[in-house]
């Protein structure tokens, strides 16, 4: 019995790539609530940290020159103290700029100290360190 051979079946042939890329369409899934996210526990309360010292260099009495002695008196006094006794005597005859705040203008007594019309509140102190002892 002879058999005869059957054609082979076919396979569909692959399709062929397009030359523009297809975009898969992006499946329509229902979004998830995330549960938020714990809460860290607050850190357990230290011991209350030692006040802050200033610094020796700030707290020494120093003594002004004469010319700054004319604004600030001529006790001996920390560079803080005679800051805010330079700030009360700005204040107290509206030195500072009314247009822009961080400029003082100086009157006759703080010119000598200066030695410009006007300065920077930055600038100051910087020179008035040069008037202490």
């Amino acid at each position: 019995m002879a058999t005869a051979k059957k054609p082979a079946a076919k396979k569909p042939a692959a399709k062929k790539a397009a030359s523009k890329p297809v975009a898969k369409k992006a499946a329509a899934k229902p979004v998830a609530k995330q549960a938020a996210p714990a809460k860290k526990a607050a850190p357990a309360k230290k011991a209350p940290a030692k006040k802050r010292t200033p610094s020796a260099a700030f707290m020494k009495p120093m003594t002004p020159s004469a010319q700054l002695a004319a604004v600030i008196g001529d006790k001996a006094l920390p560079r803080t103290e005679v800051t805010r006794k330079v700030w009360e005597y700005i204040k107290k005859h509206g030195l500072q700029d009314s247009a822009k705040k961080t400029m003082i203008n100086a009157d006759a007594k703080l010119k000598e100290i200066f030695k410009k019309a006007q300065v920077s509140m930055f600038e100051m102190t910087k020179l008035i360190s040069s008037h202490l002892k």
